[in-house]
C-alpha cells in the first residue's frame, strides 16, 4: 500500500505541477500583453503599387458554406489585377457542383477565379494548399476556410503589414459570427478570444514563437516554400509550418484590431473532432518540432514559451490524472496523516486558477470594455468554460496521447451548418452525427466518479477538493449530456 501512495501523490503532484508552471507561463503572457497596450502599434503606410496576392479557399464537404464565402471573397476591395482566387474543392457531396456554378457567375463578373479538383485527398487540408500552391502566381497567399466572412477592406489591412521582408506572415484575429447562438458557442468563444487577444499578443509583444492559425491570415509565398511547404504529417500543418518558418528566422505578425468573423460549431461531435484534431496536431508538432527548437539559437526566454506552447495539449493529461488521483489522495491523506504535508500541493491547483482568472479577465475586459467589463459576469463564464475544458480532458487526453505516440489519424474536418440567428437549425442537417460516441458513456461514469468524490467529502468532513470535484462532476456531467442530446 505504501508503494501505491507514493505512484499516486508523485503522479498528482507532477500533474499539478505542470499546470502551474503552464499558467504562469500564461500570467507571463498577460503582462506582456498589458505593456504591448501601452504601446500603439504605427499603421503602415499604403503600398505605392499593391503587390498581386492569391486567395486559397479549402473545401470538403461544405453544402452550407461555400457559397458564402465565395460572395466574401468576391467582394474583396483589391484591384482585380493583382488577385487570384483558387477553390481547392476535395468534396465528395454536391458542394463541388454548387461551387462550380457559383465560379461561373463570378467569373462573368471578371473575378480571376479557378476551381482546382484533385484526384485524391492525399495530405487532406495540407496537400490541397500544396496542390494549389504550384500554380499560385500571387507573391502573397491568403487562407480562408469554408466558413470564414472576411470584410471586403480584408486584403488592404494586412497586405501593409509585410513592411520588412523579414515578415513571412500576418495573422489575424478569429469574430465569431454566431457566439450567441447557445452556451456552448459563448464558452468556445470565450476561450477562442483568449488566444486571439491576450495569447497570441502576448507572444508577439515578448518575440515568441506565434502560429498561423489555419484561415484568416497571408503567407509571402517566398516562406511557404523556403519552410518547407505545406506538409501532412501532422494534423495542425498550421502550427508545423509556422514553427519550421521561425526555425529559419521568417517573423510572423500578429494584427489583433483586423477581425475575420467564422462560425464556431454548435453540435458537441462537431466541437469534439475540432478539440481532437487541434489536440493531436499539436502534440505531433512538438513531437516532430519541440527539439529542433531546444537546440536552436533562440533566447532561452523563447524556448521556455515554445516549450509550453507546443506542450500545450498536454495540460489535459494532467488535468485528467490530478482530477483521477485526487480521489486516492482524498483516502490516504486521512488515512496517513504524514501525507498531509504534501497533500498542500493542492494550493498550486489555487495559484493556477488565479493566474488563469487574470489571463481570460484580460480577454474578456478588452471585448467587452463598452460593457465596462462586467466582471461578475465574467466570473460565472470563467467557472462554466474551466468546467467544460475539465470535461473534455477525456476526450483530448487520448488524441494527445495518439499523437506522441505517432497514431496516425485521418483529417476530420468540422462540419459547419450557416448558423447565424438561435433560431437556424443544424439538427437534421447531412453533416449531424446520429450516434453515440463509446466515450461519452465513459465521460458519464467520469461524472458519477467525481459525484462520489463529493460524497467521499462530506463523509470524511474533509471538505478541501469540494469545489474541484464539484468543477469536474459538472464539465464531464455537460460533456456526457450534449454528447447523446446532440446525437439524436
Amino acid at each position: 500500500m505504501k508503494s501505491l501512495e507514493i505512484i499516486v501523490f508523485l503522479v498528482y503532484g507532477l500533474g499539478l505541477a505542470f499546470i502551474f508552471l503552464f499558467s504562469l507561463v500564461q500570467l507571463q503572457l498577460a503582462w506582456l500583453y498589458l505593456q504591448a497596450k501601452k504601446n500603439k502599434t504605427p499603421v503602415p503606410p499604403t503600398p505605392a503599387s499593391w503587390p498581386s496576392v492569391t486567395v486559397q479557399l479549402p473545401l470538403y464537404n461544405e453544402v452550407y458554406v461555400a457559397e458564402r464565402l465565395l460572395e466574401a471573397i468576391a467582394a474583396f476591395d483589391y484591384p482585380p489585377d493583382k488577385l487570384q482566387v483558387q477553390v481547392l474543392d476535395d468534396s465528395t457531396d454536391e458542394t463541388t457542383t454548387l461551387v462550380a456554378v457559383k465560379i461561373m457567375q463570378l467569373q462573368a463578373a471578371g473575378l480571376n477565379i479557378v476551381h482546382l479538383r484533385r484526384p485524391d485527398r492525399n495530405g487532406f487540408k495540407a496537400g490541397a494548399l500544396q496542390f494549389g500552391l504550384a500554380t499560385a502566381n500571387g507573391e502573397f497567399i491568403a487562407i480562408f476556410d469554408a466558413d470564414f466572412l472576411p470584410n471586403p477592406d480584408f486584403l488592404k489591412r494586412t497586405i501593409p503589414h509585410f513592411t520588412t521582408p523579414a515578415i513571412g506572415v500576418v495573422q489575424t484575429r478569429w469574430g465569431h459570427i454566431n457566439q450567441q447562438y447557445s452556451l456552448l458557442t459563448q464558452l468556445q468563444a470565450f476561450g477562442l478570444n483568449a488566444h486571439f487577444t491576450v495569447e497570441q499578443s502576448g507572444r508577439s509583444a515578448g518575440g515568441h514563437f506565434l502560429n498561423f492559425n489555419g484561415t484568416a491570415g497571408v503567407w509571402r509565398k517566398k516562406c511557404i516554400e523556403d519552410a518547407g511547404g505545406w506538409q501532412a504529417d501532422t494534423l495542425t500543418e498550421d502550427l508545423d509550418l509556422s514553427y519550421r518558418a521561425q526555425l529559419k528566422n521568417w517573423k510572423i505578425k500578429y494584427l489583433e484590431e483586423v477581425v475575420a468573423s467564422a462560425e464556431l460549431p454548435a453540435a458537441m461531435n462537431a466541437i469534439k473532432s475540432q478539440q481532437f484534431r487541434w489536440t493531436k496536431g499539436a502534440a505531433e508538432t512538438a513531437r516532430k518540432n519541440l527539439f529542433r527548437v531546444l537546440s536552436s539559437s533562440q533566447t532561452w526566454r523563447t524556448k521556455l514559451n515554445a516549450f509550453f506552447h507546443l506542450l500545450n495539449s498536454s495540460v489535459f493529461v494532467c488535468i485528467l490524472l490530478t482530477a483521477i488521483f485526487s480521489i486516492p489522495v482524498l483516502i490516504f491523506k486521512n488515512d496517513t496523516p504524514a501525507w498531509s504535508l504534501l497533500f498542500h500541493l493542492g494550493g498550486l491547483f489555487v495559484i493556477s486558477l488565479l493566474a488563469l482568472l487574470f489571463f481570460y479577465w484580460l480577454s474578456f475586459r478588452q471585448l467587452n470594455s463598452h460593457q465596462g467589463g462586467r466582471f461578475l459576469y465574467f466570473l460565472p463564464k470563467l467557472f462554466l468554460f474551466l468546467a467544460f475544458s475539465m470535461g473534455l480532458s477525456l476526450h483530448n487526453s487520448i488524441a494527445v496521447i495518439e499523437g506522441y505516440l505517432n497514431i496516425k489519424t485521418p483529417f476530420i474536418r468540422t462540419p459547419k451548418f450557416n448558423l447565424r440567428s438561435k433560431q437556424d437549425r443544424w439538427q437534421n442537417s447531412l453533416y449531424s452525427v446520429k450516434n453515440v460516441p463509446i466515450l461519452a458513456y465513459l465521460e458519464g461514469l467520469l461524472c458519477c466518479y467525481f459525484l462520489f468524490g463529493i460524497y467521499l467529502g462530506f463523509q470524511l468532513h474533509d471538505y478541501s477538493l469540494l469545489f474541484y470535484h464539484g468543477m469536474l462532476s459538472l464539465g464531464f456531467g455537460a460533456i456526457f449530456f450534449y454528447s447523446v442530446k446532440h446525437s439524436q
